[in-house]
């Protein structure tokens, strides 16, 4: 049975979310930086207890640290960089709007480019990437980095379209994986890596794709729609229970049950653009909105950080 109720920040529109312990946490958010054009691609580094993110128009990446609060540049420039994430060895893939690119940086801090290519073609703007326990990285690539120069420049699309790609861990192809969107945006595996859910910002869609064997996918389907008029998904993460975070503009940080329904929301005072899990335990919800970084402590704990070894498969 649904039906709504608000408890401080928690906007409580079905009784999961109350007995999912989701409402349970900190009873506000913690503003830790408020000087940014536009943040988005918040990523907790767990060897350095610090969270990395990315202020696209300002073209750099700022760094906060856990144990004192300060603030300081990471990177700059850093080609106009968006959604980062880290992969099996815990090195950093970003994906860079404004070089139309994905990359590693190595330990020594030099930059691997792992795509910048489909068919030969320049990729857009890549957007955000998920990387499976088998090595893959798999990236959505909208044209949003060249429609103006705010968060890139502005360019001709050579492909296209908006797709998403993989990028084979053994050979370093990049291969279609998923196309149709009008802007695919942020991605992220269920638990057991046997679905990819993409969303889609011009859509207003979350949709949900079956992975098959040698990394292809289903046709997929609609998982969620944003049908309140003010929202816009943008990237997404799961908890360690199934539950799907969105991080949803001017809706603020909506959560969805394993079957599809919106289950609760989360108010933030600025348009929310990324969310992450992070902290020592991982039940820390890192949020960018706009020109600012937000956390809250909460009583629900994120996917494990880093999938060496393939998840058991369902029964």
């Amino acid at each position: 049975m649904s039906h709504t109720t608000r408890s401080s920040i928690y906007e409580i529109l079905d009784e999961r979310f109350r007995t999912g312990r989701c409402a349970n946490g900190d009873e506000r958010l913690e503003q830790l930086h408020g000087d940014c054009r536009w943040a988005e691609g918040p990523l907790y580094l767990p060897a350095w207890h610090q969270l990395i993110w990315s202020d696209i128009p300002n073209d750099r990446m700022l760094r906060w640290d856990e144990a004192t609060g300060a603030v300081g540049l990471f990177r700059t420039p850093a080609g106009h960089s968006n959604g980062n994430t880290l992969d099996r060895e815990g090195r950093l893939i970003s994906c860079e709007q404004g070089n139309r690119r994905v990359t590693r940086t190595e330990p020594d801090g030099t930059l691997t480019v792992l795509a910048d290519r489909f068919e030969g073609k320049r990729l857009n703007s890549p957007n955000d990437a998920a990387v499976r326990s088998d090595g893959s990285i798999w990236f959505s690539d909208p044209d949003f980095g060249i429609t103006s120069d705010y968060e890139g420049f502005r360019a001709e699309s050579e492909i296209g379209a908006c797709n998403v790609y993989r990028v084979d861990p053994a050979t370093g192809e990049v291969r279609l994986v998923a196309d149709g969107f009008g802007g695919p945006n942020g991605l992220a595996f269920s638990l057991d890596e046997q679905q990819l859910y993409v969303s889609d910002t011009r859509a207003g869609q979350i949709r949900v794709f079956d992975v098959r064997e040698r990394g292809t996918l289903s046709d997929g389907k609609v998982f969620a729609e944003a049908t309140d008029g003010i929202s816009r998904f943008d990237n997404i993460r799961f908890d360690d229970e199934g539950r799907l975070w969105v991080a949803a503009m001017n809706g603020g940080v909506h959560c969805y049950d394993p079957d599809g329904t919106l289950i609760g929301r989360i108010e933030v005072p600025e348009p929310v653009s990324n969310i992450a899990f992070g902290g020592p335990k991982n039940n820390r919800l890192f949020i960018t909105a706009a020109t600012s970084l937000y956390s809250l402590v909460m009583s629900v704990t994120g996917t494990p950080r880093i999938r060496r070894t393939p998840p058991p498969r369902p029964a």
